[in-house]
């Protein structure tokens, strides 16, 4: 046992929708003298689970129920699961942001947490002052910090605005800044969720490594939320998979993966496009449904490598309002969860723009489609003046056959990699 650094029991976490508290003041006090004698909370009634595609019967939710599970000191847990099921909350009460409803966390030595963009940052200190406050935060004395504070600026890459009020910072150098901080401050326990999301590659790349670096290399403990399976896989010793707020299984990381992606892909690309709750961003725009046609504009389940084809994606704009700079993105995952590459007009240059409640098909053309044989998914994301309006991941997902890619009357046959390139020999 002496080398758990983390044990979570019967971790709860109740919310009552659309009201804060029990309703009235002297229910309030209540709740709060209850606590205060170690009695059971009078208002904790049962609650839904916390399943955001169907309408419940209680106005209490469970946005996790009876969470249990341990993390040995220089491990990296991967905590996986589908939007809603609970990672963040879990996230913020390890962290100590919120508290449990019920059940309790017990952990040995200093945690360090990176769950938002800029969270702990004060936006009017500059990036220097914000690393010395987040330092002071953890425990850290001040000459700790300054033995360390040279290694942090280079690492961030912020180094030609570090004496810069943070509220001038992008969210990218954000994220990089909050993260250097994180890991170099010599935290037992490192917390970090999808918010590396907003780095570029090169620098997830970096904080991937990073982050090895600290389980493997210094012995300390980090836990992961991602939708990124392949960071998961190269980054995570274990996986724990929640579902409606539950922990449905925990185990080696690559059993995980795989019996989440077949679990959850092919429960949700059953479901209509338009009826996903699994879904982010503020509803101006939405997609309702996709399909894709070949050359002769017919609608295809099966794509043929080597053909032309277009998808096809319905948008609406649901706003009364005209919405110009939209960037509609398309990114391609193989089978396990890697991106194959991204469709987007941010890329090609070309805008898009919509009148109030207009719907458009956005079509999509590929003049040779690359891929070899196999199973293919897809993430729509869209937006409107840098603001997200719809994401849905592993929105749907295609089927590619063999086919005469280069033309020679000979069918490929063999799946060595996962793309298609025209070459010739001179």
């Amino acid at each position: 046992m002496d080398d758990i650094i983390l044990k979570a029991t019967n971790i709860s976490k109740q919310y009552r929708l659309g009201l804060i508290g029990t309703g009235t003041l002297g229910n309030d006090l209540k709740r709060w003298w209850s606590k205060v004698r170690g009695k059971e909370d009078p208002f904790l009634k049962i609650g839904d689970t916390n399943d955001r595609s169907t309408k419940g019967e209680s106005e209490y939710v469970w946005a996790l129920k009876d969470i249990n599970f341990e993390v040995k000191r220089g491990e990296v847990l991967g905590i996986i699961g589908k939007n809603g099921a609970g990672k963040s909350t879990l996230l913020k009460i390890l962290s100590r942001v919120t508290s449990p409803t019920t059940g309790e966390i017990k952990t040995k030595g200093r945690i360090a947490s990176l769950l938002e963009v800029g969270t702990g940052f004060h936006p009017e200190l500059t990036g220097k002052e914000n690393i010395y406050l987040n330092g002071a935060i953890l425990g850290m004395t001040k000459s700790e910090i300054s033995s360390k504070i040279d290694e942090i600026v280079e690492f961030s890459g912020c180094e030609r605005y570090i004496d810069t009020p943070v509220k001038r910072y992008s969210s990218g150098m954000r994220v990089r800044l909050a993260f250097a901080v994180a890991a170099h401050l010599e935290p037992d326990i490192l917390i970090v969720d999808e918010v590396l999301a907003v780095g570029d590659a090169e620098f997830q790349k970096k904080a991937i490594g990073k982050m090895q670096d600290i389980s493997k290399g210094d012995g300390r403990t980090v836990l992961f939320v991602s939708h990124n399976m392949a960071a998961v896989k190269s980054l995570c010793t274990r996986v724990m998979l929640l579902d409606n707020g539950t922990v449905d299984a925990v185990g080696y990381t690559e059993d995980m993966i795989s019996y989440y992606l077949k679990k959850f892909r092919n429960e949700e690309v059953s479901k209509e496009l338009s009826t996903r709750t699994d879904r982010e961003g503020n509803g101006k725009l939405k997609f309702e449904s996709y399909w894709f046609e070949n050359a002769n504009e017919e609608k295809v389940q099966l794509i043929q490598s080597g053909s032309s084809y277009k998808m096809v994606v319905e948008l609406k704009n649901n706003s009364d309002v005209n919405l110009h700079s939209i960037r509609v993105s398309v990114g391609i995952d193989d089978d396990h969860a890697r991106r194959i590459t991204i469709f987007s007009n941010d890329l090609t240059n070309q805008e898009i723009s919509f009148a109030p409640q207009e719907t458009k098909l956005i079509k999509i053309y590929v003049p040779v489609i690359p891929f070899q044989a196999g199973m293919y998914h897809f993430t729509l994301f869209a937006s409107e003046d840098q603001n997200i309006s719809d994401w849905v991941i592993n929105a749907g997902s295609f089927e590619v056959e063999n086919g005469d890619f280069f033309n020679t009357g000979r069918i490929i046959q063999n799946n060595q990699g996962h793309i298609l390139i025209k070459h010739e020999f001179h």
